[in-house]
Protein backbone atom coordinates (compact mmCIF):
# COMPACT_ATOMS: atom_id res chain seq x y z
CA UNK A 1 0.00 0.00 0.00
CA UNK A 2 1.62 3.14 -1.19
CA UNK A 3 1.56 7.28 0.45
CA UNK A 4 -1.52 8.56 -1.81
CA UNK A 5 -3.83 4.73 -0.88
CA UNK A 6 -3.03 5.43 3.41
CA UNK A 7 -3.71 9.21 2.70
CA UNK A 8 -6.90 8.52 0.96
CA UNK A 9 -7.78 5.94 4.01
CA UNK A 10 -7.66 8.59 6.53
CA UNK A 11 -9.18 11.41 5.18
CA UNK A 12 -12.13 8.95 4.25
CA UNK A 13 -12.28 8.35 8.28
CA UNK A 14 -11.86 12.29 8.71
CA UNK A 15 -14.95 12.56 6.85
CA UNK A 16 -16.81 9.83 8.79
CA UNK A 17 -15.69 11.14 12.10
CA UNK A 18 -16.85 14.64 10.96
CA UNK A 19 -20.14 13.35 10.81
CA UNK A 20 -20.82 12.35 14.24
CA UNK A 21 -21.77 8.71 14.18
CA UNK A 22 -18.87 7.40 16.64
CA UNK A 23 -19.91 9.87 18.87
CA UNK A 24 -23.29 8.47 20.01
CA UNK A 25 -23.12 6.21 22.77
CA UNK A 26 -25.47 3.92 22.13
CA UNK A 27 -23.82 3.29 18.53
CA UNK A 28 -20.32 2.66 20.58
CA UNK A 29 -21.65 0.34 22.39
CA UNK A 30 -23.26 -1.60 19.93
CA UNK A 31 -19.84 -1.48 17.86
CA UNK A 32 -18.51 -3.16 21.25
CA UNK A 33 -20.78 -5.85 21.26
CA UNK A 34 -20.47 -6.99 17.78
CA UNK A 35 -16.61 -6.65 18.07
CA UNK A 36 -17.43 -8.94 20.99
CA UNK A 37 -19.54 -11.22 18.97
CA UNK A 38 -16.75 -11.28 16.27
CA UNK A 39 -13.89 -12.52 18.53
CA UNK A 40 -16.19 -15.73 20.20
CA UNK A 41 -17.27 -16.61 16.56
CA UNK A 42 -13.52 -16.58 15.25
CA UNK A 43 -12.30 -17.75 18.32
CA UNK A 44 -10.83 -20.99 16.41
CA UNK A 45 -9.54 -18.87 13.97
CA UNK A 46 -7.80 -17.19 16.22
CA UNK A 47 -6.07 -20.17 18.27
CA UNK A 48 -4.80 -21.80 14.82
CA UNK A 49 -3.23 -18.31 13.72
CA UNK A 50 -1.31 -17.92 16.85
CA UNK A 51 -0.62 -21.81 16.84
CA UNK A 52 0.82 -21.13 13.06
CA UNK A 53 2.98 -17.79 13.98
CA UNK A 54 4.10 -18.64 17.85
CA UNK A 55 3.41 -21.82 18.59
CA UNK A 56 1.06 -20.89 21.55
CA UNK A 57 -1.71 -23.60 23.09
CA UNK A 58 -5.27 -22.45 23.39
CA UNK A 59 -5.38 -22.23 26.52
CA UNK A 60 -2.23 -20.07 26.63
CA UNK A 61 -3.85 -18.02 23.83
CA UNK A 62 -7.61 -17.96 25.55
CA UNK A 63 -5.66 -17.10 29.21
CA UNK A 64 -3.53 -14.30 27.74
CA UNK A 65 -5.19 -13.02 24.53
CA UNK A 66 -9.03 -13.24 23.64
CA UNK A 67 -10.22 -14.15 27.20
CA UNK A 68 -8.51 -10.84 28.22
CA UNK A 69 -9.84 -8.69 25.51
CA UNK A 70 -13.61 -10.14 26.11
CA UNK A 71 -13.56 -9.44 29.36
CA UNK A 72 -12.02 -5.78 28.99
CA UNK A 73 -14.49 -5.62 26.18
CA UNK A 74 -17.52 -6.34 28.97
CA UNK A 75 -15.81 -3.91 31.30
CA UNK A 76 -16.20 -0.88 28.56
CA UNK A 77 -19.76 -1.49 27.57
CA UNK A 78 -20.47 -2.09 31.25
CA UNK A 79 -18.67 1.76 31.91
CA UNK A 80 -18.86 3.50 28.78
CA UNK A 81 -22.14 5.67 28.82
CA UNK A 82 -21.31 6.62 32.54
CA UNK A 83 -18.15 7.59 31.65
CA UNK A 84 -19.06 9.67 28.32
CA UNK A 85 -21.52 11.86 30.24
CA UNK A 86 -20.07 15.18 31.39
CA UNK A 87 -18.83 15.54 34.80
CA UNK A 88 -20.10 18.48 36.65
CA UNK A 89 -17.28 20.15 39.16
CA UNK A 90 -17.23 22.91 41.62
CA UNK A 91 -16.85 26.74 40.30
CA UNK A 92 -14.93 28.95 42.07
CA UNK A 93 -16.27 31.87 44.02
CA UNK A 94 -14.50 34.36 41.80
CA UNK A 95 -17.16 32.96 38.31
CA UNK A 96 -20.23 33.25 40.29
CA UNK A 97 -22.67 32.97 39.44
CA UNK A 98 -21.79 30.18 36.63
CA UNK A 99 -21.90 26.20 36.36
CA UNK A 100 -18.44 24.38 35.43
CA UNK A 101 -18.56 21.14 33.70
CA UNK A 102 -16.16 18.93 31.92
CA UNK A 103 -17.38 17.82 28.44
CA UNK A 104 -15.48 14.15 26.88
CA UNK A 105 -14.42 14.89 23.52
CA UNK A 106 -12.91 11.80 21.03
CA UNK A 107 -9.68 12.67 19.43
CA UNK A 108 -10.58 12.22 16.21
CA UNK A 109 -8.79 9.76 13.83
CA UNK A 110 -6.14 7.45 15.96
CA UNK A 111 -3.41 5.25 14.93
CA UNK A 112 -2.90 1.77 16.92
CA UNK A 113 0.64 0.12 16.02
CA UNK A 114 0.62 -3.50 17.52
CA UNK A 115 3.07 -5.61 18.35
CA UNK A 116 3.57 -9.66 17.68
CA UNK A 117 4.16 -11.29 20.85
CA UNK A 118 0.79 -10.75 21.91
CA UNK A 119 -1.54 -9.21 18.51
CA UNK A 120 -4.94 -10.27 19.29
CA UNK A 121 -4.93 -8.60 22.67
CA UNK A 122 -2.67 -5.48 22.03
CA UNK A 123 -4.62 -5.11 19.17
CA UNK A 124 -7.97 -5.30 20.09
CA UNK A 125 -7.51 -3.84 23.81
CA UNK A 126 -6.59 -0.71 22.37
CA UNK A 127 -9.24 -0.35 19.77
CA UNK A 128 -11.95 -1.31 22.27
CA UNK A 129 -10.61 2.10 24.44
CA UNK A 130 -10.74 3.65 21.06
CA UNK A 131 -14.06 3.05 19.56
CA UNK A 132 -15.48 2.99 23.28
CA UNK A 133 -14.09 6.74 23.72
CA UNK A 134 -15.64 7.53 20.36
CA UNK A 135 -12.84 7.41 17.80
CA UNK A 136 -12.54 6.12 14.22
CA UNK A 137 -8.69 3.93 14.07
CA UNK A 138 -6.25 3.13 11.56
CA UNK A 139 -5.20 -0.69 13.01
CA UNK A 140 -1.36 -1.55 12.12
CA UNK A 141 -0.54 -5.30 13.40
CA UNK A 142 2.69 -6.49 12.99
CA UNK A 143 4.14 -8.03 9.99
CA UNK A 144 5.95 -10.92 12.11
CA UNK A 145 2.56 -12.17 12.95
CA UNK A 146 1.24 -12.50 9.71
CA UNK A 147 -1.08 -15.43 10.17
CA UNK A 148 -2.85 -13.42 13.67
CA UNK A 149 -2.37 -10.21 11.24
CA UNK A 150 -4.68 -11.86 8.94
CA UNK A 151 -7.83 -12.98 10.84
CA UNK A 152 -7.56 -9.76 12.49
CA UNK A 153 -7.77 -7.73 9.32
CA UNK A 154 -10.36 -10.24 8.24
CA UNK A 155 -12.21 -9.93 11.98
CA UNK A 156 -12.14 -5.96 12.29
CA UNK A 157 -13.61 -5.36 8.36
CA UNK A 158 -16.41 -7.79 9.53
CA UNK A 159 -17.65 -5.50 12.42
CA UNK A 160 -16.68 -2.29 11.21
CA UNK A 161 -17.07 0.07 7.88
CA UNK A 162 -13.48 0.77 6.45
CA UNK A 163 -14.07 4.47 7.07
CA UNK A 164 -14.41 3.55 10.72
CA UNK A 165 -11.75 1.17 11.33
CA UNK A 166 -9.47 0.00 8.76
CA UNK A 167 -6.61 -2.58 9.11
CA UNK A 168 -3.86 -1.72 7.14
CA UNK A 169 -1.06 -4.78 6.97
CA UNK A 170 2.35 -4.85 5.74
CA UNK A 171 5.26 -4.36 7.07
CA UNK A 172 8.11 -1.73 7.56
CA UNK A 173 7.38 0.76 4.32
CA UNK A 174 3.30 0.70 5.81
CA UNK A 175 4.85 1.76 9.38
CA UNK A 176 6.85 4.16 7.89
CA UNK A 177 4.29 5.50 5.64
CA UNK A 178 1.61 5.70 7.94
CA UNK A 179 3.88 7.85 10.60
CA UNK A 180 4.31 10.18 8.22
CA UNK A 181 0.68 10.96 8.15
CA UNK A 182 -1.05 13.21 11.00
CA UNK A 183 -3.44 11.45 13.39
CA UNK A 184 -4.96 12.37 16.16
CA UNK A 185 -3.53 10.27 18.25
CA UNK A 186 -0.95 7.39 18.13
CA UNK A 187 -0.83 3.94 20.34
CA UNK A 188 1.82 2.25 19.72
CA UNK A 189 2.67 -0.94 21.49
CA UNK A 190 6.37 -2.08 20.91
CA UNK A 191 10.46 -1.99 21.70
CA UNK A 192 12.03 1.21 22.80
CA UNK A 193 14.16 1.83 19.94
CA UNK A 194 11.41 2.04 17.51
CA UNK A 195 8.79 3.90 20.20
CA UNK A 196 11.17 7.05 19.88
CA UNK A 197 10.85 6.77 16.50
CA UNK A 198 7.25 6.70 16.79
CA UNK A 199 7.88 9.77 19.38
CA UNK A 200 10.05 11.73 16.97
CA UNK A 201 7.28 11.19 13.75
CA UNK A 202 4.55 12.44 16.25
CA UNK A 203 6.48 15.71 17.00
CA UNK A 204 6.20 16.27 13.85
CA UNK A 205 2.55 16.81 13.91
CA UNK A 206 2.40 17.52 17.88
CA UNK A 207 -0.17 14.39 17.72
CA UNK A 208 -0.71 13.20 21.44
CA UNK A 209 0.89 9.50 22.22
CA UNK A 210 1.28 6.52 24.45
CA UNK A 211 3.64 4.36 24.15
CA UNK A 212 3.64 0.91 25.93
CA UNK A 213 7.17 -0.31 25.53
CA UNK A 214 9.38 -2.68 27.83
CA UNK A 215 12.97 -3.48 29.50
CA UNK A 216 14.72 -5.58 31.70
CA UNK A 217 11.48 -5.78 34.48
CA UNK A 218 13.64 -7.25 37.52
CA UNK A 219 13.20 -9.67 40.45
CA UNK A 220 13.92 -9.04 43.67
CA UNK A 221 13.90 -12.27 45.79
CA UNK A 222 14.87 -11.90 49.64
CA UNK A 223 15.57 -14.17 52.20
CA UNK A 224 12.24 -14.46 53.69
CA UNK A 225 10.05 -15.29 50.32
CA UNK A 226 8.60 -18.82 49.91
CA UNK A 227 11.38 -20.03 47.89
CA UNK A 228 9.41 -22.91 46.33
CA UNK A 229 6.07 -20.77 45.41
CA UNK A 230 8.67 -17.88 44.17
CA UNK A 231 10.57 -20.26 41.66
CA UNK A 232 7.07 -21.50 40.33
CA UNK A 233 5.51 -18.29 39.77
CA UNK A 234 8.58 -16.43 37.65
CA UNK A 235 8.58 -19.94 36.44
CA UNK A 236 5.30 -19.02 35.15
CA UNK A 237 5.85 -15.42 34.08
CA UNK A 238 9.09 -16.61 32.31
CA UNK A 239 7.64 -19.56 30.21
CA UNK A 240 4.67 -17.53 29.60
CA UNK A 241 5.08 -17.27 25.80
CA UNK A 242 8.50 -18.27 25.54
CA UNK A 243 9.49 -15.25 27.72
CA UNK A 244 8.14 -12.78 24.68
CA UNK A 245 6.19 -10.23 26.50
CA UNK A 246 7.02 -6.99 27.80
CA UNK A 247 6.71 -8.22 31.51
CA UNK A 248 8.15 -10.80 31.36
CA UNK A 249 10.65 -11.42 34.39
CA UNK A 250 13.88 -10.08 32.61
CA UNK A 251 16.35 -11.40 35.33
CA UNK A 252 16.43 -12.69 38.98
CA UNK A 253 18.48 -10.71 42.27
CA UNK A 254 18.46 -12.79 44.83
CA UNK A 255 19.78 -13.28 48.22
CA UNK A 256 22.84 -14.97 48.19
CA UNK A 257 21.80 -17.13 51.02
CA UNK A 258 18.53 -18.80 49.21
CA UNK A 259 20.00 -18.96 45.33
CA UNK A 260 20.49 -22.62 45.73
CA UNK A 261 17.37 -23.82 46.69
CA UNK A 262 15.32 -21.29 44.54
CA UNK A 263 17.29 -22.82 41.73
CA UNK A 264 16.71 -26.12 43.02
CA UNK A 265 12.70 -25.29 43.12
CA UNK A 266 12.95 -23.58 39.38
CA UNK A 267 13.83 -26.76 37.93
CA UNK A 268 11.15 -28.76 40.11
CA UNK A 269 8.73 -25.96 38.66
CA UNK A 270 9.46 -26.64 34.94
CA UNK A 271 9.48 -30.18 35.07
CA UNK A 272 6.09 -29.81 36.50
CA UNK A 273 4.89 -27.49 33.63
CA UNK A 274 6.52 -29.98 31.14
CA UNK A 275 6.25 -33.68 32.40
CA UNK A 276 8.25 -35.84 30.29
CA UNK A 277 10.35 -32.91 29.03
CA UNK A 278 7.67 -32.73 25.84
CA UNK A 279 7.95 -29.09 25.46
CA UNK A 280 5.86 -29.41 22.26
CA UNK A 281 3.24 -26.84 23.11
CA UNK A 282 5.51 -23.81 24.11
CA UNK A 283 5.37 -21.21 22.38
CA UNK A 284 9.00 -20.66 20.22
CA UNK A 285 10.78 -17.63 19.38
CA UNK A 286 9.00 -15.62 16.62
CA UNK A 287 11.61 -15.48 13.83
CA UNK A 288 15.06 -16.44 12.91
CA UNK A 289 16.80 -12.96 13.12
CA UNK A 290 15.25 -12.57 16.80
CA UNK A 291 16.09 -16.83 17.62
CA UNK A 292 19.82 -15.89 16.76
CA UNK A 293 19.57 -12.95 19.07
CA UNK A 294 18.60 -14.31 21.95
CA UNK A 295 21.09 -17.48 21.56
CA UNK A 296 23.91 -15.25 21.44
CA UNK A 297 23.37 -14.08 24.52
CA UNK A 298 23.76 -17.55 25.93
CA UNK A 299 27.52 -17.14 24.79
CA UNK A 300 30.12 -17.19 27.77
CA UNK A 301 27.58 -18.15 30.33
CA UNK A 302 27.15 -20.51 32.89
CA UNK A 303 24.07 -22.39 32.07
CA UNK A 304 22.75 -24.10 35.15
CA UNK A 305 19.59 -25.28 33.45
CA UNK A 306 18.52 -25.77 29.88
CA UNK A 307 20.11 -23.88 26.88
CA UNK A 308 20.07 -26.86 24.08
CA UNK A 309 18.00 -25.04 21.35
CA UNK A 310 16.40 -26.43 17.95
CA UNK A 311 16.95 -24.33 15.38
CA UNK A 312 14.77 -25.75 13.20
CA UNK A 313 11.68 -25.14 15.26
CA UNK A 314 13.41 -21.61 16.83
CA UNK A 315 12.68 -23.50 20.37
CA UNK A 316 14.54 -22.53 23.05
CA UNK A 317 14.10 -24.65 26.26
CA UNK A 318 13.37 -22.80 29.76
CA UNK A 319 17.09 -21.67 30.81
CA UNK A 320 19.02 -20.37 33.99
CA UNK A 321 21.97 -18.45 33.95
CA UNK A 322 23.57 -18.74 36.97
CA UNK A 323 26.90 -16.79 38.27
CA UNK A 324 25.91 -14.00 36.07
CA UNK A 325 27.69 -10.32 36.08
CA UNK A 326 25.84 -7.05 35.44
CA UNK A 327 28.51 -6.27 32.73
CA UNK A 328 27.68 -9.49 30.98
CA UNK A 329 25.59 -9.28 27.58
CA UNK A 330 22.76 -10.70 28.71
CA UNK A 331 22.20 -8.00 30.83
CA UNK A 332 22.30 -4.65 28.54
CA UNK A 333 19.56 -5.34 26.77
CA UNK A 334 15.72 -7.35 27.13
CA UNK A 335 16.29 -10.69 26.93
CA UNK A 336 12.41 -11.59 24.95
CA UNK A 337 13.26 -15.28 25.47
CA UNK A 338 13.01 -17.79 28.22
CA UNK A 339 16.11 -17.48 29.47
CA UNK A 340 16.74 -15.76 33.38
CA UNK A 341 19.72 -15.05 34.18
CA UNK A 342 20.50 -14.94 38.08
CA UNK A 343 22.55 -12.34 40.10
CA UNK A 344 22.66 -12.34 44.14
CA UNK A 345 23.14 -9.78 46.47
CA UNK A 346 23.67 -9.82 50.08
CA UNK A 347 22.46 -6.19 51.19
CA UNK A 348 19.26 -4.98 50.07
CA UNK A 349 20.17 -1.10 50.03
CA UNK A 350 22.36 -2.04 47.25
CA UNK A 351 20.34 -4.44 45.48
CA UNK A 352 17.96 -1.30 45.49
CA UNK A 353 20.55 1.12 44.07
CA UNK A 354 21.86 -1.89 41.55
CA UNK A 355 18.23 -1.37 39.87
CA UNK A 356 18.05 1.96 40.58
CA UNK A 357 21.12 2.72 37.99
CA UNK A 358 19.70 1.37 35.32
CA UNK A 359 16.47 2.80 33.14
CA UNK A 360 13.38 2.29 34.99
CA UNK A 361 11.71 -0.86 34.16
CA UNK A 362 8.23 -1.55 32.80
CA UNK A 363 7.79 -4.24 35.85
CA UNK A 364 9.01 -4.78 39.12
CA UNK A 365 8.26 -8.33 40.91
CA UNK A 366 9.06 -8.98 44.71
CA UNK A 367 9.08 -11.87 46.67
CA UNK A 368 9.33 -11.04 50.56
CA UNK A 369 7.40 -12.08 53.38
CA UNK A 370 8.59 -8.46 54.92
CA UNK A 371 6.33 -5.69 55.26
CA UNK A 372 8.80 -3.70 56.04
CA UNK A 373 10.74 -4.57 52.85
CA UNK A 374 7.75 -4.74 50.87
CA UNK A 375 6.83 -1.07 51.74
CA UNK A 376 10.65 -0.09 51.22
CA UNK A 377 11.02 -1.36 47.74
CA UNK A 378 7.63 -0.13 46.52
CA UNK A 379 8.36 3.03 48.00
CA UNK A 380 12.15 3.05 47.26
CA UNK A 381 11.63 2.08 43.38
CA UNK A 382 10.35 3.52 40.08
CA UNK A 383 8.79 1.11 37.65
CA UNK A 384 5.79 1.17 36.02
CA UNK A 385 4.17 -1.91 37.88
CA UNK A 386 4.19 -5.34 39.36
CA UNK A 387 3.48 -7.60 41.64
CA UNK A 388 4.03 -9.00 45.25
CA UNK A 389 4.99 -12.51 45.25
CA UNK A 390 3.73 -13.41 41.48
CA UNK A 391 4.38 -11.87 38.14
CA UNK A 392 2.84 -10.95 35.21
CA UNK A 393 -0.93 -11.06 36.61
CA UNK A 394 -0.88 -7.08 37.56
CA UNK A 395 -2.15 -5.95 34.07
CA UNK A 396 -4.72 -8.89 33.96
CA UNK A 397 -7.21 -6.45 35.38
CA UNK A 398 -9.65 -3.37 34.15
CA UNK A 399 -9.72 -1.79 37.37
CA UNK A 400 -6.00 -0.73 37.06
CA UNK A 401 -4.04 1.07 34.48
CA UNK A 402 -1.17 -0.51 32.82
CA UNK A 403 1.74 1.48 31.56
CA UNK A 404 5.38 2.53 31.70
CA UNK A 405 7.24 5.18 33.88
CA UNK A 406 10.51 6.56 31.64
CA UNK A 407 12.46 4.52 28.93
CA UNK A 408 9.69 1.79 29.49
CA UNK A 409 6.62 4.12 28.20
CA UNK A 410 4.34 6.74 28.63
CA UNK A 411 0.28 6.97 29.30
CA UNK A 412 -1.53 3.97 30.34
CA UNK A 413 -4.56 1.66 29.28
CA UNK A 414 -7.05 -0.59 30.52
CA UNK A 415 -10.59 0.00 31.70
CA UNK A 416 -11.44 3.70 32.29
CA UNK A 417 -7.84 4.71 31.47
CA UNK A 418 -8.38 3.26 27.89
CA UNK A 419 -11.73 5.60 27.78
CA UNK A 420 -9.25 8.52 28.62
CA UNK A 421 -6.33 7.66 26.76
CA UNK A 422 -8.69 8.42 23.68
CA UNK A 423 -10.64 11.42 24.88
CA UNK A 424 -10.17 15.01 25.72
CA UNK A 425 -11.63 16.58 28.09
CA UNK A 426 -13.12 20.26 27.48
CA UNK A 427 -13.11 22.15 30.57
CA UNK A 428 -16.49 24.90 30.24
CA UNK A 429 -17.51 27.60 32.35
CA UNK A 430 -21.42 28.30 31.40
CA UNK A 431 -21.85 31.98 33.06
CA UNK A 432 -25.05 33.54 34.25
CA UNK A 433 -26.25 36.43 31.83
CA UNK A 434 -28.62 37.66 35.26
CA UNK A 435 -25.56 39.05 37.38
CA UNK A 436 -22.12 40.71 35.96
CA UNK A 437 -19.68 40.87 39.04
CA UNK A 438 -17.36 43.90 38.02
CA UNK A 439 -14.74 43.87 39.85
CA UNK A 440 -12.67 42.06 37.28
CA UNK A 441 -13.06 45.11 34.60
CA UNK A 442 -10.91 47.67 34.09
CA UNK A 443 -10.34 50.68 35.30
CA UNK A 444 -8.61 48.90 38.01
CA UNK A 445 -9.04 50.50 41.51
CA UNK A 446 -7.97 48.87 44.68
CA UNK A 447 -11.44 48.59 45.67
CA UNK A 448 -11.44 46.10 42.98
CA UNK A 449 -8.30 44.79 43.79
CA UNK A 450 -9.30 44.37 47.59
CA UNK A 451 -12.35 42.25 46.25
CA UNK A 452 -10.21 40.38 43.40
CA UNK A 453 -8.02 38.82 46.35
CA UNK A 454 -10.77 38.49 48.98
CA UNK A 455 -11.72 35.85 45.99
CA UNK A 456 -8.86 34.33 45.25
CA UNK A 457 -7.50 33.23 48.63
Amino acid sequence: MNASDIQAIIQRQRDYFATGATKSVPHRLEMLRRLEEAIRQREDDINAALKADLNKPPMESYMTETGMVLSEIAYLRKHTAAWAKPTRVPTPMAQFPASSFILKEPYGVALIMSPWNYPVQLTLEPLAGAVAAGNCAVVKPSAYAPKTSRVLAELIAAVFPPEYVTVIEGGRAENSALLEEQFDYIFFTGSVSVGRMVMEKAAKHLTPVSLELGGKSPVLIDETANIPLAARRVAFGKCLNAGQTCVAPDYVLIHRSVKDAFLTEYRKAVASFFPGGDYSDMPVIVNDKHFQRVMGLLEGQTVALGGMADPQRRFIPPTVLDEVSWDAPVMQEEIFGPILPVLTYTDLEEAMAAIARRPKPLALYLFTSSGAVERKVLGGLSFGGGCVNDTIIHLATSHMGFGGVGQSGMGSYHGKRSFNTFIHEKSIVKKSTLLDLPMRYRPYTKKRERMVRMFLK
